[in-house]
């Protein structure tokens, strides 16, 4: 069950990967750029791994000397308030010039950041 509660994290992404059963997440970097992708739900039982995933950001955005970091979240089926919270510290975190490209996330997350962090600028999220 630890296994389960666990971030995955790999060099490799699968170009369409199932989405994990019960309170699991996954969380890969993208190939492509800086950034992460997730699989799964963001909840108070998977939180300790997001916040570990964003917290790595700004390493990732240094290696490749980005000013921006995607979180690409299509396979991401749920995002609670702590979730949310969680990007929402790391994005404060960040130096002036950098942030965060959310892309594809789930209905709950858009809602979230708009009601308690309406001017966060730090974070763009890319609808569905």
């Amino acid at each position: 069950m630890d296994s389960l509660r666990r971030a995955n994290v790999s060099a490799s992404v699968a170009a369409s990967e199932p989405v994990p059963s019960g309170s699991a997440l996954r969380l890969r970097p993208l190939r492509d750029r800086a950034g992460w992708r997730a699989v799964g739900e963001i909840t108070s039982v998977t939180c300790p791994d997001w916040e570990r995933a964003l917290e790595r950001l700004p390493l990732r955005m240094t290696l490749g000397k980005e000013i921006v970091c995607h979180l690409e979240m299509s396979g991401v089926t749920f995002v609670d308030v702590a979730g949310a919270s969680a990007l929402a510290v790391a994005a404060q975190g960040l130096p002036a010039e950098r942030r965060i490209v959310v892309e594809r996330p789930p209905a709950s997350l858009p809602r979230l950041l708009d009601m308690f962090w309406p001017d966060l600028s730090a974070i763009e999220v890319v609808a569905r």
